[in-house]
């Protein structure tokens, strides 16, 4: 009779594997349903905004703990322009306030924000506040949280195309580069995107950080959206194999 095989250890929690790893995950998350969430509620849809405000909190606060380094949230596209005036001034006074609120708690914790997108077009004391948070929280090291206010991944790669012209090295690092001087916020690869809302699609998000990012999507709308299903996240995402285009490592040997 055969000896009996042990069996195997259980594998560790995700934000264990990614801590024994040396490097925390880049995870970047559309935010999405924070309207239809209010509208089913019978709530206006600034309400909305503000219940998905108070679930970024929650998440920012988790993600160090969970084996996050960097986290990346979709606050505004550039096509929100496109909605009603009152809504989208909703979305800019919710995000001064965060940051006028939430800056010292960010020094604290050790948390740089950065923003990326552009700035021209939000209200001149929204600028300051961006302008005043990364200064403070520039030496911040257990998460970089970036706010991608005003953002177009097509508009930062134009621009970016733009000014590669004139630089003598080219490579894909050089343009990465380049995309992350565009950025102001830098410019590293996505290891998981979140989608929440049902929807299942990009929406100009990080289209070159994205090449090979494995893809969640979850019905639950934005503020619905708890620490446990983000670890549920990236519990599914520590047990997909990521080939990058070779073969898994079950097949190449």
């Amino acid at each position: 009779m055969p000896a009996s095989r042990p069996l195997a250890p259980a594998p560790a929690p995700a934000s264990e594997r990614a801590r024994s790893a040396g490097q925390g995950l880049h995870v970047a998350i559309i935010s999405d349903g924070n309207g239809r969430w209010a509208s089913s509620r019978g709530l206006p849809r600034s309400a909305g905004h503000r219940a998905g405000a108070e679930a970024a909190r929650r998440i920012i606060e988790a993600s160090p703990r969970v084996g996050i380094h960097t986290l990346t949230l979709f606050a505004l596209s550039s096509a929100n322009w496109k909605r009603p005036a009152a809504e989208v001034n909703a979305i800019l006074r919710l995000l001064h306030e965060y940051l006028l609120t939430e800056t010292a708690h960010c020094v604290e914790q050790g948390v740089r924000l950065s923003v990326i997108g552009r700035r021209d077009r939000v209200p001149a004391a929204l600028r300051q506040a961006i302008a005043d948070s990364e200064a403070a929280t520039a030496r911040g090291t257990r998460l970089h949280l970036r706010l991608a206010i005003d953002y177009s991944a097509r508009d930062a790669i134009f621009h970016a195309a733009c000014r590669f012209y004139k630089v003598t090295e080219l490579s894909p690092e050089s343009f990465s580069r380049v995309l992350a001087e565009v950025y102001r916020g830098g410019s590293t690869e996505v290891d998981l995107l979140i989608r929440t809302g049902g929807e299942q699609r990009l929406s100009d998000f990080l289209l070159w950080e994205c090449a090979f990012a494995e893809f969640l999507f979850v019905r639950k709308a934005w503020p619905d959206f708890t620490v446990a299903d983000l670890e549920a996240a990236l519990e599914e995402f520590a047990h997909r194999e990521r080939t990058r285009g070779a073969l898994p490592d079950a097949l190449a040997g």
